[in-house]
């Protein structure tokens, strides 16, 4: 029996369900490790698709700069902010204070 190859989306929704509770990391860190690193708008909308699902942690995927850039896919949109918070991450005006130090690298850590 020919196994099949896994979809892009699925792909990136295993990685995104490695990070711990307590870290963050990119759109375009998870691009990168799965060896698309031009495509973290297409992990965005991957993960903004994912959030009505409610199984992936897709709260802990900011932007670059640690901004939490896809409240608006979550219900509320504070909603986001408080997930993380709930699992120790600070966040303040939208943005993760300590992201350098939260920052989980799929490329290093898988």
């Amino acid at each position: 029996m020919k196994e099949t190859a896994k979809s892009i989306e699925q792909v990136v929704l295993e990685l995104v369900r490695m990070i711990p509770k307590g870290r963050v990391t990119s759109y375009g860190a998870i691009a990168r490790a799965i060896g698309t690193p031009r495509s973290s708008r297409m992990v965005g909308w991957i993960l903004g698709h994912s959030v009505e699902i409610g199984t992936y942690p897709a709260h802990r995927v900011v932007n670059r700069s640690g901004l939490l850039s896809g409240r608006h896919h979550f219900q509320p949109p504070e909603r986001m902010e408080q997930l993380l918070a709930s699992e120790g991450v600070q966040v303040r005006d939208n943005k993760v204070v300590d992201f350098e130090a939260l920052f989980w690298d799929p490329m290093e850590e898988v």
